[in-house]
């Protein structure tokens, strides 16, 4: 994977070098190509033309040639000398020639002059006109003329040669540079590959890396998301262990009303108990057969609130009278006759509710307060607007079991309530949130327990 990754990037890096190299190339045909164009430009303002059109200022009259005026003019403004030649190379005619001009020339000489000046450095140009040629010079010429013998073929074999080296080295030393930087950038992308692989294995440990260059937020995150991974895998193990141990229970809770059914029905079996017996060990089976209905329908309740499948019938409903016809309930339950419940209410809001799912959630704190705190405890409910509060004075909770006392397959260890469930205050606060309300919890141990459910109201 790390070469892989290395060798992607290093062709890449070629590719670019040979389209650099290419584009430089076809910008160097374009320049030269306009440089020629403009090197005609200025050679139509150069002594070369300037020689090559000077025939217009020329006629002949008695077969001699002759200057006009205007052609003098332009060879002054030109700072230039005119020397007119026959067929045998002498001068019949000229303007401006210095003393020291020649008079004839042979062919050798003119092409001396032509190519290489004289020895006053003077730069000669040479134009016809009918059957006589002359000779324009320029002794202040700051043009100058380079011969140069090439051979096209030779030219192109060694344009060649240096187009092919030049990609050569090009390439080699792109790819050295491309190879060190890729090796540099490429070496934490392979990092976290093995990370994520890492993480992929269920290893959740941190690591911190050697210059992770500019993927260091991305390591950074990393490590965020194997924090957040640890955090979960620990809650779902203690989840997994908190699952365990409540089938247990529920085992041993399931366990110990079956017994008592099946001793009780062997005992009904006897021929030799009495009525008043029988009916008493009906009225046990009975009750531990609805102890166990009770375990199962809480049991499903939780699954159908955990998935989702919980519809609610809500009506229109009063807080106060609701409220205060659940204590009546609670009072005249004979368990709980000569318990201290107070209640209270002010400005108590009309919310909709599911009158029986809603008596559930509330009975369940209800009932923890008072079964799982001796009968000397006072409990409170107050209802202020849309909220209703149960407060006790009682033993309170441990704050290592607070953060888990929502959470299903959960008993907390102030319970001595053997045939709780652990279910009670999950049912209770995903009734409350399938309502779209809200419970909070706080408590102090040795000092008492308030909970707060704040339901939605219309304005």
């Amino acid at each position: 994977m790390k070469w892989k990754l290395t060798g992607r990037y290093l062709v890449s890096i070629l590719l670019i070098v040979a389209s650099v190299v290419i584009l430089n190339v076809a910008i160097l045909v374009v320049l030269l190509i306009n440089e020629r164009t403009g090197l005609d430009d200025v050679e139509s303002n150069s002594g070369e033309t300037f020689t090559r059109t000077f025939n217009q200022y020329m006629t002949l009259e008695d077969g001699e040639p002759v200057v006009s005026e205007a052609g003098l003019e332009a060879l002054e403004r030109n700072d230039a000398w005119l020397q007119v030649l026959d067929e045998s190379g002498s001068v019949v005619t000229g303007a401006f020639a210095p003393a020291t001009a020649p008079d004839a020339y042979t062919p050798l000489e003119l092409i001396h002059i032509y190519k290489y000046k004289d020895d006053d450095l003077t730069l000669y140009f040479v134009g016809g006109f009918e059957s006589y040629s002359y000779l324009v010079a320029f002794p202040d010429a700051t043009e100058g003329r380079l011969v140069t013998m090439i051979d096209p073929e030779s030219l192109i074999a060694y344009l060649s040669r240096a187009g092919l080296i030049l990609l050569i080295v090009d390439l080699i030393v792109a790819a050295l540079i491309g190879l060190a930087f890729s090796s540099r950038l490429t070496r934490p992308v392979y990092r976290l590959t093995e990370r994520i692989a890492q993480l992929k294995a269920r290893d959740f440990s941190t690591v911190e890396p050697k210059r992770p260059g500019i993927y260091r937020p991305v390591f950074a995150n990393l490590n965020d998301v194997s924090r957040t991974l640890t955090t979960y895998e620990r809650e779902r193990e203690q989840l997994d262990v908190r699952r365990k141990e409540w089938m247990s229970n529920v085992s041993h809770d399931l366990k110990t009303p079956l017994a008592s059914i099946q001793g009780y029905a062997e005992l009904l079996d006897d021929t030799d108990v009495d009525d008043a017996d029988r009916r008493q060990y009906a009225a046990v089976i009975e009750r531990q057969a609805r102890y166990m209905k009770e375990l199962l329908d809480d049991f499903n309740l939780t699954m159908r609130l955990q998935h989702g499948d919980f519809p609610l019938e809500k009506v229109e409903t009063g807080l106060e009278r609701f409220a205060r016809e659940l204590v009546i309930d609670v009072l005249n339950d004979p368990r709980f006759a000569n318990r201290s419940l107070e209640f209270s209410s002010r400005d108590a809001a009309t919310v909709p509710l599911d009158h029986h799912f809603m008596k559930r959630a509330l009975l369940n704190f209800l009932y923890n307060a008072l079964v799982h705190n001796d009968e000397t405890v006072h409990v409170n409910i107050a209802v202020d607007g849309p909220t209703i509060t149960i407060s006790d004075d009682g033993r309170g909770i441990n704050e290592a079991d607070l953060p888990y006392i929502f959470e299903r397959y959960y008993r907390g260890t102030n319970t001595d309530d053997a045939l709780g469930s652990g279910l009670g205050m999950a049912i209770s606060r995903d009734i409350i949130e399938a309502h779209g309300g809200t419970v909070d919890v706080t408590s102090e141990a040795g000092v008492g327990t308030s909970i707060r459910i704040n339901l939605p109201h219309a304005p």
